[in-house]
C-alpha cells in the first residue's frame, strides 16, 4: 500500500531526512515512531501529498503520490497533529462539505456521513458548532473527516494526543476496527497504545530509519534486559552487596520503608536470575514477600536506539 524509496527532504541548512525506505502492506496497522524532531511529521506530510520531498521516490496504491497526486490521494484519509477545523461550522455541515471537496454526492455521501457519524460516535453532537466542541470531540471530527471517502489507507499523525484516557480508550478501539478494513500509519508518542495496536513499528530517529519489525521482534533484540525487583526483610545483612555478587546482576538499587527493603536489580541481556535470588533469599532466611521480573516494554526499545542523542 506504501512504497516509499530514498526519500530525502532538505530545508535550507538542514536535512530532515536521509534518504529513508520502507513499505506497509495491505491491511497492516504501523505505528511510526521517533522522537521530536526525528522527521516524522515530515514524512507524514509527504506521504499525505501536502509537502513536497527534494528527492526519492513514495507510492501509495501503486501510484506516485508527485506525478499522480489526485489517484494517489483518492486513497489516503489524513489526520494531521493539529486538524484544521472551520469552527463556525456545525459538525454534520462540516462534514457534508469535505465529503463533497473529495467528490462524494448525493445518496454517497449522505451514506457516508451517516457512518463516518456513528464510527465516531458523533451522532449527539452533529448539530452542533464546531467551536464549542471540546479537545476530543474536535479529534473525532477530524478523524471522521479523513474516514469520509472511505480511503485504503489511514495516515493519523498524533490521534491521540489532548486526550483524556477514556477518549483514548475509545480512539484505539476505533483504530483495531478501522483496521479491520483500512491499512493504518500512525504516529504516536503513547507508546504502550502502539503496542496494544500495532502490528509492525517503523522507528524514525535524525532523519533515518533505524528500525523496523513487530514490537515483540524489537524487544527480543533489546541489549539491555529488563529489571528485578526483590521486596525482603533482610535482618542486617548487609544486602546490597549480597545481591551483587550474584552472577549476572549488573546494578542494585535499594529503598527502605521500615522492616523491608526492596531492591531493583539491573541484569545483564538474556539472564533470569530470580532462582539464584532465591537460593540466596533461603540461605540468608530472608523473609520475602515479593520476586518478580519486569520484561522489556516498547518504551525501553525507544530509549535504547534514541538515548544519549540531543
Amino acid at each position: 500500500m506504501i512504497v516509499v524509496d530514498q526519500l530525502t527532504k532538505r530545508y535550507a541548512g538542514f536535512t530532515a531526512l536521509h534518504g529513508i525506505s520502507f513499505e506497509v502492506g495491505k491491511g497492516e496497522i504501523v505505528g511510526f515512531l521517533g522522537p521530536n524532531g526525528a522527521g516524522k511529521s515530515t514524512t507524514m506530510r509527504i506521504l499525505s501529498g501536502f509537502m513536497p520531498a527534494t528527492s526519492g521516490s513514495v507510492r501509495i496504491a501503486g501510484f506516485d503520490v508527485y506525478s499522480q497526486s489526485l489517484d494517489a490521494r483518492r486513497h489516503i484519509g489524513y489526520m494531521p497533529e493539529n486538524v484544521p477545523l472551520y469552527t463556525d461550522m456545525r459538525v454534520s455541515e462540516y462534514l457534508r462539505y469535505r465529503g463533497a471537496l473529495k467528490g462524494l454526492f448525493g445518496g454517497r455521501l449522505r451514506e457516508r456521513l451517516g457512518e463516518v457519524i456513528d464510527m465516531c460516535n458523533l451522532e449527539d453532537k452533529k448539530n452542533a458548532i464546531i467551536g464549542t466542541l471540546s479537545k476530543g470531540y474536535r479529534q473525532r471530527v477530524g478523524l471522521a473527516d479523513a474516514l469520509v471517502h472511505d480511503p485504503d489507507l489511514l495516515i493519523l499523525d498524533e490521534p491521540t494526543i489532548g486526550l483524556d484516557p477514556n477518549q483514548i480508550r475509545q480512539v484505539r478501539e476505533l483504530i483495531r476496527d478501522l483496521g479491520k478494513r483500512h491499512t493504518i500509519l500512525i504516529s504516536s508518542h503513547i507508546l504502550p497504545e502502539v503496542q496494544a495496536t500495532c502490528s509492525r513499528i517503523v522507528l524514525i530517529h535524525r532523519g533515518k530509519i533505524e528500525a523496523s519489525d513487530t514490537p515483540e521482534n524489537l524487544m527480543s533484540r533489546l541489549r539491555t534486559a529488563g529489571t528485578i525487583t526483590l521486596e525482603a526483610a533482610v535482618g542486617a545483612d548487609l544486602a546490597v552487596e549480597l545481591l551483587g555478587s550474584v552472577a549476572g546482576v549488573k546494578e542494585v538499587g535499594a529503598s527502605i520503608e521500615g522492616e523491608w527493603s526492596t531492591f531493583s536489580l539491573r541484569t545483564e541481556a538474556g539472564t533470569d536470575v530470580r532462582e539464584a535470588l532465591a537460593s540466596l533469599a533461603a540461605e540468608r532466611r530472608w523473609k520475602v514477600r515479593e520476586l518478580a521480573r519486569t520484561k522489556a516494554t516498547l518504551e525501553d526499545v525507544f530509549v535504547e536506539i534514541t538515548q544519549g542523542e540531543g
